[in-house]
């Protein structure tokens, strides 16, 4: 009874072993097609993904050398420093690589998953409703994260730039892609949302201007004043750290407003970016010293109160005539109280 049922034993085995033997011999070439497709498709990927990054990066260094180059030049000081660009285009370049990966390796996943015959359209369905939802819930982020991509790829402003963002304004201390710090004058900090910055300012891009006025009276000689001025502003032009801060010469426009009590000249110099109010308080400084030691008064300040006092009247302590000042008048009997009767008994 043994034998028979040993035998049947090893007779399925066999049955089965060939079974398995035959699927694989059937399936293999599929195997095989897959595999080398999957394959394919992960070395086209990282290859595309490496020159894409490698570009990219070739590019940036471009950017930056040619950034270096023009730093130097009268070009370049109208520009932002070297330094700077090469920081902004750090960022692009990590923006636009994260970006390349993302794409490229998220492409070859669902690729791959096609590959493998598992059906994609459940859930490309439920990323789509999930992108929805999350855009809606989200889109201030997202509003915050595309604003500071083109802030920073437009060169708005970067680290050390005095800008007036409309919420806030400062010193920027750090630019990232949702959030902007600025340092503002009496030393707070500022975070300021990329996608509520509606408009930006930018104090130290390009130059300044600084702009001060003289306010005399009327009277004064314009050509005095004129030649004291341009005294003055030679003087400036001449002296340290001010002959760097002035970017060309200081000029005097002419009469502002001629009013009844006094009239106003304007004086205006171009100056570094950042620098306009510095230069206006030394300009102010240096006019105030030499129009004194001309004679000139500068008018507009307070009016000056006159200490001396009136001479003393002196009629006014002497009383108006009264007709009660005489006693034996009718007015002063008419007044005067009348006497107790004497009633004798």
């Amino acid at each position: 009874m043994s034998e028979p049922k040993t035998a049947a034993t090893l007779d399925q085995a066999q049955e089965t072993a060939n079974n398995a033997a035959g699927w694989v011999e059937q399936n293999w070439s599929t195997w095989l097609s897959v595999g080398l497709r999957i394959v394919l498709i992960l070395v086209i990927a990282t290859i595309l993904r490496t020159v894409i990054r490698r570009s990219l990066t070739r590019l940036i260094d471009r950017m930056n050398r040619s950034a270096t180059a023009v730093e130097g030049t009268a070009l370049g000081g109208l520009l932002v420093n070297a330094e700077r660009r090469r920081q902004r285009s750090e960022a692009i370049g990590s923006v636009l690589r994260s970006v390349a990966s993302f794409v490229i390796m998220g492409t070859a996943a669902l690729m791959i998953l096609s590959t493998l015959q598992i059906n994609l359209a459940p859930l490309l369905a439920s990323a789509g409703v999930a992108g929805v939802a999350i855009g809606f819930g989200a889109r201030n982020l997202v509003t915050d994260f595309l604003s500071g991509v083109f802030m920073i790829m437009e060169d708005q402003y970067g680290v050390g730039d005095s800008i007036d963002a409309g919420v806030a304004s400062g010193e920027v201390i750090e630019v990232g892609l949702r959030v902007t710090k600025l340092r503002g004058d009496n030393g707070e900090i500022w975070y300021v949302r990329n996608g509520e910055i509606k408009r930006i300012g930018n104090l130290s891009q390009g130059w300044a201007t600084a702009a001060v006025d003289v306010q005399v009276k009327p009277t004064e000689d314009l050509e005095h004043l004129r030649e004291v001025i341009a005294q003055v502003a030679e003087d400036l032009a001449k002296s340290e750290p001010w002959n760097e801060r002035l970017w060309g010469p200081v000029e005097i426009l002419g009469l502002d407003s001629v009013l009844l009590d006094s009239m106003i000249i304007r004086v205006s110099a171009k100056t570094m970016p950042g620098k306009a109010l510095s230069v206006e308080r030394e300009l102010r400084w240096r006019l105030k010293r030499a129009l004194d030691e001309a004679g000139i008064r500068v008018i507009g300040g307070p009016v000056a109160v006159d200490t001396e006092e009136p001479p003393v009247d002196s009629a006014a302590a002497t009383a108006a005539p009264s007709a009660l000042a005489n006693p034996t008048s009718p007015q002063s009997l008419a007044a005067s109280p009348i006497p107790p009767a004497n009633i004798s008994k």
